[in-house]
């Protein structure tokens, strides 16, 4: 290859990372898809490791990431293509795609081009083999098939990680390579940056080329992919004197024509040693009859600026409008047009844009027959900005109906009318509903966004504009609701909104509201639109959400009377027997608000059993996951936690088979996590905890989904003993006021204040608890089996030397606890009020009981720390304490409370 001088190194590097999964495929006795007797792949490796060696470059071998980056011009698809040529003969599965400037608005476009070639050649049933269980989710993204369904971003993300893991697996080594990734889609870079980090521990070798200084702002993951990984990416560098020298040279031996040494050195000055501008101007020095001497120098100039900008222009149209038409036509379809569609759009016919096509070819335009493309993308874009923006809306208007007439999807045909100024077409506002649909169900609701956003501004037909605006609040819900709140009330403000439209757009106004900490509104939203509409069926359905957004006010005014209208409510609806969907979600909220009111647990478990006749989905698109969360929360407080696991399980299962794998998972495993905590299973919990975590980071720091994960680990770990590591958790992610304005579970600042206690700080811990228990007490949240903050706060104050304080309160809690009824409530309670029971004598009988009670309460941890106190206080009466100890040592171990095992050891 002419353009590949000075690039040894790079060169060497590339060639041993494909020895280097060659190698390793044959040590673990995989072959790829060669199969048996192609005989050279061993050697290649052998032979790549070599002379990466001799060339100084053995530390790049191991990569499986390889980053090659550069200016345009410098041999980036030269670098690639040695990539490809040395897997394939290694016999390696190759799949390669390149990003374009013009379909970089189109979803997952790059990673459909590295997929194609693959289904395309599968059928549908080695489609669904190659896909898998992930089939719903990934399909509609590759663009083999539409669901109904609307996975996540990270449901998709994670159903490619899974596809191409398996191919690799099953059908590789695997090698992947993406040119010109600078102009990849967003929702492609995202999937590559993230699957980046895992092919380290995969059969599988990720080569990607861009260009630095083009790669688009909001491409952090991806520019960052190659530092996280700990790669130095291979920058490519332009090409020295006496490259380009060699280089000139060798180009015209092939004519047989000496080179004078001065003409090769204006040819690099020229260039500045690009090697595609080098090699485009001795090719077109050579058709001119350009004699290589010195004395040639003027009219290099002049010949140079023939290739690149005004003067490429001015050459292409010397060549006739024909091929004027097609190349622009090229220009806007993008990157392997498809000859005829090309003649459409150029308004040429077959035989006129077959001639055109030959005259571009020899004029080292374009290149291909049935498939054109330009020669190099900087010549594409050079043709695609010199044409007038009147022009270019008019091709891209053609271009798209051309796609849609030649049986492509809408969302090919949608980036071309993101180019095209309104025109109040209203078959084009269907099109772009149509794609943003699809883009909906690849789970790229950014890019269905942008499609409808244009609709908009077609304008649609009056009385199609508030479904319009309503289909664009649903598409940046899950980034943006703030936004989407803004879109929801134009769309109310239309002066067409049928009855059942508007029921729809004012329940996603109020999530929109609620998802923005706007609680409070969400839930008046609800309120009035109850109030207006003449519908029970409506009404009910309204009143869920109402009711709902009150339970997440953390400041809720008048929450007394609400919690009065809806036992009032529930209580008809059992009586009447109506067990509708909506019918069941208000029961599930009268059993939750029971449970953190304090109320009788039977009151509780009842209404949840209520709820329960008839299917709650987790993963219901239109009503929401939270009751069937706080259903399942309604046993685990109740001293049932086998139902609540099975009930999370569940759960979540639905949120993995729907592609719900962003927020929605991160809040099941973590509240999973918080069930296992309650049970005394401290690891179990702290693996879930963690996990949610890591769900809720991919989902985006500073989400509500963090209150929770933060919460509930920073409690299992402050349980566990892991003082340290809780503090520093914390820190990390400002687990402090100001807190949330929704009801978190375990309650923020109660969480805060334990962690304060469990490491000595006693006033900042009176501090949090105090307030946090006048919050509580304020919105009526008085079980102390959902929220310690008296318990802790007691022993805040016990710590302080308020000891008058510390058993008004525990006196208090216990009569709560006693109210609520549950064994795991009441045993706790007890072990708390005994530590501030002044007779000695009192506190052992006291401790004794709540051992007893914990006994026959699924609460293994609250039972050791029980037993624990109970071992002290039998120790400082001089009574027996060492097989008391040894029994608080051996439950603290079984539940993982590492802290609290040691603690007991250490007095045996």
């Amino acid at each position: 290859m002419h353009g590949l001088l000075e690039r040894d190194t790079e060169l060497a590097a590339v060639r041993a990372a494909v020895a280097e999964l060659a190698g390793s495929a044959a040590s673990d006795g995989r072959r790829g898809p060669g199969g048996p007797g192609t005989g050279s792949g061993s050697e290649a490796a052998s032979d790549a490791a070599t002379e990466a060696a001799s060339s100084g470059v053995a530390d790049l071998a191991t990569d499986r990431l390889v980053v090659v980056t550069g200016a345009a011009g410098l041999g980036k698809t030269s670098v690639l293509a040695e990539v490809r040529q040395a897997a394939e003969a290694a016999g390696l599965l190759v799949l390669a795609t390149r990003g374009g400037e013009q379909e970089q608005g189109s979803a997952f476009h790059v990673v459909r081009g590295l997929l194609r070639m693959l289904l395309e050649s599968a059928g549908e049933e080695g489609q669904r083999e190659l896909l898998g269980a992930w089939y719903d989710i990934v399909a509609p993204a590759v663009g083999i098939a539409t669901t109904g369904a609307a996975p996540d971003p990270q449901g998709v993300r994670d159903g490619l990680d899974w596809v191409v893991t398996n191919l690799a697996v099953a059908r590789g080594p695997l090698v992947l390579v993406v040119d010109d990734a600078h102009w990849a889609d967003a929702e492609s870079l995202a999937w590559l940056a993230a699957f980046s980090s895992r092919v380290a521990d995969l059969p599988v070798l990720l080569v990607v080329a861009y260009r630095p200084d083009e790669l688009p702002d909001w491409a952090d993951a991806f520019r960052g992919m190659a530092g996280h990984n700990g790669v130095r990416p291979l920058g490519l560098a332009a090409l020295t004197p006496e490259a380009v020298d060699a280089l000139v040279r060798r180009m015209y031996a092939e004519s047989g024509q000496r080179v004078e040494d001065g003409f090769a050195r204006e040819i690099w000055a020229v260039t500045g040693g690009n090697p595609f501008e080098t090699v485009e101007l001795v090719a077109k020095a050579e058709e001119r009859g350009i004699v290589p001497v010195e004395s040639s120098w003027p009219r290099l100039r002049e010949l140079s600026a023939e290739t690149k900008g005004s003067g490429l222009i001015a050459r292409l149209q010397r060549l006739g409008s024909g091929p004027v038409q097609l190349a622009r036509a090229v220009a806007v379809l993008g990157i392997a047009t498809p000859r005829p569609l090309a003649a459409v759009v150029a308004a040429l016919m077959p035989g006129e844009a077959e001639a055109a096509a030959e005259r571009l070819r020899e004029a080292r335009i374009l290149t291909g027959r049935q498939t054109l493309e330009f020669v190099h993308p900087l010549i594409a874009s050079s043709v695609y900005r010199s044409i007038s923006e009147e022009m270019r809306a008019e091709l891209h208007d053609r271009a798209a109906w051309a796609v849609l007439e030649a049986g492509r999807s809408p969302v090919v045909a949608a980036r071309h009318w993101l180019e095209v100024p309104p025109s109040g077409n209203a078959a084009l506002v269907d099109q772009l509903r149509a794609a943003a649909q699809l883009f909906m169900q690849s789970g790229a609701p950014e890019t269905a966004q942008r499609c409808l956003a244009r609709a908009a501004e077609e304008p649609p037909p009056v009385g199609e504009r508030a479904h319009v605006l309503y289909e664009l609040g649903c598409s940046t819900l899950l980034y943006d609701p703030a936004a989407t709140a803004g879109q929801l009330r134009t769309a109310l403000e239309q002066p067409v909104v049928p009855e059942r439209l508007r029921e729809e757009i004012s329940v996603r106004l109020a999530q929109s509201l609620a998802h923005s900490n706007n609680l409070a509104e969400a839930a008046s939203t609800m309120a009035a639109e109850a109030l207006r509409t003449d519908s029970a069926e409506v009404r009910l359905k309204l009143l869920v959400w109402n009711f709902m957004w009150c339970a997440f006010d953390a400041w809720e005014q008048g929450s007394e009377e609400r919690s009065k209208r809806l036992a009032d409510l529930a209580e008809r609806l059992d009586v009447e027997g109506d067990r509708s969907i909506a019918a069941r979600y208000i029961l599930g909220l009268r059993a939750w608000d029971a449970t953190v009111r304090g109320e009788p647990v039977d009151v509780a478990l009842h209404y949840s059993d209520l709820a329960l006749e008839g299917e709650l989905r987790w993963a219901h698109p239109e009503w929401g996951f939270e009751v069937p969360v706080l259903v399942a929360l309604t046993y685990m407080y109740g001293d049932r936690p086998e139902r609540a696991l099975e009930l999370f399980a569940k759960g979540i299962a639905e949120y993995e088979e729907a592609g719900w794998r962003g927020a929605h998972l991160a809040f099941g495993h973590t509240i999973r996590g918080y069930v296992h905590y309650r049970t005394g299973d401290l690891a179990a919990a702290e693996e879930s905890a963690r996990l949610g975590l890591d769900l809720a980071n991919r989902v985006g720091e500073g989400t509500p989904v963090h209150w929770y994960a933060v919460g509930t680990l920073i409690l299992v770990l402050t349980s566990r003993g892991a003082l340290d590591e809780a503090g520093a958790l914390a820190e990390r992610y400002r687990f402090h006021a100001p807190y949330s304005n929704a009801v978190v579970f375990p309650d923020s600042q109660s969480v805060r204040g334990t962690l304060l206690l469990a490491r000595g700080e006693f006033v900042d811990a009176e501090a949090e608890l105090t307030e946090a228990g006048a919050r509580l007490d304020a919105r009526g949240m008085r079980n102390p089996g959902w929220c310690g903050w008296e318990r802790g706060l007691m022993s805040a104050c016990a710590g302080l030397g308020d000891l008058d304080r510390a058993r008004t309160l525990a006196e208090d809690q216990l009569e709560r606890a006693e109210r609520y009824g549950t064994l795991s409530a009441i045993g706790t309670a007890l072990r708390a009020a005994a530590e501030v029971t002044e007779d000695p004598a009192e506190r052992v009988a006291r401790l004794g009981t709540a051992v007893q009670i914990l006994e026959r309460a699924p609460a293994p941890y609250e039972r050791a720390r029980a037993m624990l106190d109970l071992a002290v206080a039998r120790r400082d009466m001089g009574l027996p304490s060492r097989e008391t100890f040894e029994q608080a040592a051996e439950l603290a171990v079984a539940c993982s409370a590492d802290g609290l095992a040691e603690a007991a050891r250490a007095q045996v």
